[in-house]
């Protein structure tokens, strides 16, 4: 496995860690990672893409090395695309491709949609667009969210060895070991008796606030540059087939496509994926 180069970005607010792959005079490639993942998602892709790009992987605030937001602050979609527009003015990419994986590639649409004139292509790994809301369980989640936490959080669980997180990894997410390592590895930090996650147990609250589909749709609308979707065969659950293809249809210029696997594509099929990114546009 290829090395990635570590960076660590300050922007006004937080800094955030990026790992990059690739030449510094090629096209760059700014990767987005799925919900508790981190930029070690992109470990097995990232050096098939390097005779074309140089991969800037991004940990997400919360993620990975990047800092978790400050006391009081909640993680929002919409944050998300400003972290990701703030990182790439900090990193002078002027115009570059994008890519993301799940949460990454909901992240991803927003950004190309918010700025097409930077967006060079647009590629999407089980992901068009946020989470959206047909109402039904709205004022559920709304009080949810706004119930206090202070005080209720369960202990941060400790684990006695790196093995044993990559083994409650594999539980959760159903990845090969060898797969959730990368993963796992970037995801965790020594503390006393163990080893801990890394990321702010905040990812895990409930959001108050989420948009409407056709507010999605809308937004998905004002992507310009060519976009390619990859999606899981069968259908992952929570992304039913559907939906998908009616915010595809937004997509004025959008190629989907299907690969046998499960969520994580990018890692079960690696090459494949390759090669999907690699092909014109």
């Amino acid at each position: 496995m290829i090395a990635p180069t570590e960076r660590r970005i300050a922007l006004p607010h937080l800094a955030l860690a990026v790992q990059v792959w690739g030449d510094d005079s090629a096209p760059p490639l700014l990767a987005l990672h799925g919900w508790l993942d981190n930029a070690g998602s992109y470990a097995l892709l990232a050096p098939r893409l390097t005779e074309r790009y140089k991969v800037i992987a991004l940990d997400l605030p919360g993620h990975g090395h990047s800092d978790h937001l400050a006391s009081g602050a909640s993680y929002y979609y919409l944050d998300y695309v400003r972290a990701v527009l703030d990182a790439a003015d900090a990193l002078q990419l002027d115009r570059y491709a994008l890519l993301g994986h799940s949460m990454g590639a909901g992240i991803a649409a927003l950004v190309a949609a918010a700025t097409p004139q930077r967006i060079e292509r647009l590629c999407l790994i089980e992901g068009l667009g946020p989470l959206g809301d047909d109402g039904t369980q709205t004022l559920k989640r709304f009080r949810e969210a706004l119930t206090p936490h202070v005080g209720n959080r369960k202990p941060l669980r400790v684990f006695r060895d790196v093995e044993q997180a990559v083994s409650a990894r594999v539980m959760a997410s159903g990845l090969a070991a060898e797969l959730a390592r990368p993963i796992v590895t970037r995801g965790l930090i020594e503390t006393e008796g163990g080893w801990r996650w890394r990321s702010d147990p905040r990812l895990m609250q409930t959001s108050a606030v989420r948009q409407a589909e056709s507010q999605i749709h809308a937004i998905l609308r004002g992507i310009e540059a060519p976009s390619a979707l990859l999606l899981a065969e069968p259908a992952t659950p929570y992304l039913p087939s559907a939906p998908m293809q009616a915010r595809a249809d937004c997509v004025p210029n959008i190629v989907v496509s299907h690969l046998a696997g499960g969520h994580h594509l990018h890692l079960e099929q690696p090459a494949a994926v390759a090669d999907w990114i690699g092909a014109p546009a």
